[in-house]
């Protein structure tokens, strides 16, 4: 571990890399999941923390193990929000404590797609700016979040994923991150790690896309890997449609003056 994180230092940029740092009381280690993180532990620009223990994000949820389901129990984990196209959740449903109050928020997401799919999608370019970029299903996939988020009681934590947890959950770590004002270079942080949570489950799908499509790996990985680029393409769109992200928050996620400083109230300290 210490000579990976050695690694890391000189490869990584230094906000990355401190993410990263402090992975063993970020990272969440489950046997049928990966990218399960705690999203509490970042500084704010007010001079708060975000708390710990009470937001998590994660990837696929669909093979927990009961080893699992008691992590989930410990945390609290009782409302999960799945970030998944209708047709990909029933493929693969999540695994959860009995009574979860569990909503599934598709806007946006249809099945995801087959190696060719997804060859041609990657030859076509810019596909991920160009999903990041798109406002259209923003307020229908995060609005159920924050409104989850504005009634959480004070006992209960909260989950959301989507398969990979890296895209769609990404973007709504960025989104609530901003919310309770950390620092845009800490989002961004945040969010380029699943580039190295993910790993292990990006080197399987890159050598298949490989062996399906004829594409050598550097070129699948640059097109799919996370960059800070693409969370400017977000709040870019964002600002273009809305004006201003504080705009967009109150007209589609029901976020305005009064309910950002609520989530402030209960989820940083």
């Amino acid at each position: 571990m210490k000579k990976l994180m050695l690694v890391l230092a000189i490869a990584l940029p230094g906000a990355t890399f401190a993410q990263l740092a402090d992975s063993a009381q970020r990272v969440v280690h489950m046997q049928g999941t990966v990218n399960f993180r705690d999203v509490g532990g970042y500084k704010t620009k007010d001079g708060k923390k975000v708390v710990w223990g009470k937001v998590f994000r994660s990837a696929d949820v669909s093979r927990l193990t009961d080893q699992d389901l008691t992590v989930l129990e410990q945390k609290h984990i009782h409302t999960v929000i799945d970030f998944r196209g209708v047709k990909e959740a029933a493929a693969a449903p999540d695994h959860l404590l009995p009574k979860t109050d569990y909503l599934l928020c598709p806007a946006g997401s249809d099945s995801l797609p087959g190696a060719a799919q997804m060859g041609e999608i990657i030859k076509n370019g810019n596909f991920l700016e160009k999903f990041y970029g798109n406002t259209q299903y923003l307020g229908d996939r995060y609005k159920p979040l924050f409104q989850k988020l504005l009634v959480l009681p004070a006992n209960e934590s909260i989950m959301y994923h989507c398969t990979g947890g890296r895209d769609r959950t990404g973007m709504a770590t960025a989104l609530f991150l901003y919310a309770l004002g950390v620092p845009q270079q800490t989002i961004e942080a945040d969010f380029t790690a699943s580039n190295i949570y993910l790993l292990p489950m990006n080197k399987r799908m890159f050598q298949g896309l490989q062996q399906s499509t004829g594409m050598d790996e550097e070129t699948i990985r640059k097109a799919l890997e996370l960059r800070p680029e693409l969370l400017h393409s977000l709040f870019n769109a964002i600002k273009g449609k809305y004006g201003t992200v504080e705009n967009f928050f109150e007209k589609e996620l029901g976020i305005g003056e009064k309910e950002r400083a609520i989530l402030k109230e209960k989820y940083t300290i």
